[in-house]
């Protein structure tokens, strides 16, 4: 199970990912200065069962990830804890999302906002956990990518500079990812390994 939860860290973007690019492929009419993601879970046929199957699958990745891997991986501090099953909720938002598409009235948008708010929240607090292990890069590393996962929407409300948010989602949503992949290589490269006679 805890192989499960590092490589559930690498999957879930890479899954996600996939989706979400083979359902834009998929609508040519999809715009990404004037839609949402979002969008694409409601469009009937392949496109919409594509991203919103992408989304639940990637959520429970996150979800996993968080609880049978980072869990036992930052140890027995409190904020290191606090900040693994803060990211084991996101994935459960992200689950919502895909379940609940655009149409399902309040519950989609209160997943989604949940998932953009929860995630550089749960960032920060790993940021603190790995500062308390002195594992400075890393530590860094988390720090800017809670910056980066916030900063799209930041600059959003500020700037709004698209009529559509699919591109900070993206935005946001890759740097989240890209934090993953990089902290679950590392969570696998420190497992131990099988011995062989």
């Amino acid at each position: 199970m805890q192989l499960a939860g590092e490589a559930g860290g690498i999957l879930a973007p890479v899954i996600a990912f996939t989706c979400i690019l083979v359902a834009i492929a998929s609508y040519p009419a999809f715009s990404w200065t004037d839609n949402a993601l979002s969008d694409l879970g409601i469009i009937s046929g392949a496109t919409g069962l594509i991203f919103n199957f992408g989304l639940y699958i990637s959520g429970f990745l996150v979800f996993e990830f968080a609880v049978f891997g980072l869990f036992r991986y930052l140890g027995n501090s409190w904020i290191g804890k606090t900040g693994a099953l803060t990211l084991a909720t996101t994935g459960a938002a992200l689950i919502g999302i895909g379940v609940f598409s655009e149409n399902a009235v309040p519950y989609h948008y209160l997943f989604s906002v949940a998932f953009f708010i929860l995630l550089p929240i749960a960032l920060l607090a790993i940021t603190g956990a790995f500062a308390f292990k002195h594992q400075t890069k890393m530590a860094l590393f988390t720090l800017l990518t809670a910056v980066a996962t916030a900063m799209p929407w930041i600059l959003y409300s500020i700037v709004n500079y698209v009529s559509g948010v699919a591109i900070p989602e993206f935005a946001s949503s890759v740097a989240g990812s890209v934090w993953t992949v990089v902290l679950s290589c590392k969570m696998l490269k420190g497992m131990p390994q099988p011995k062989t006679s």
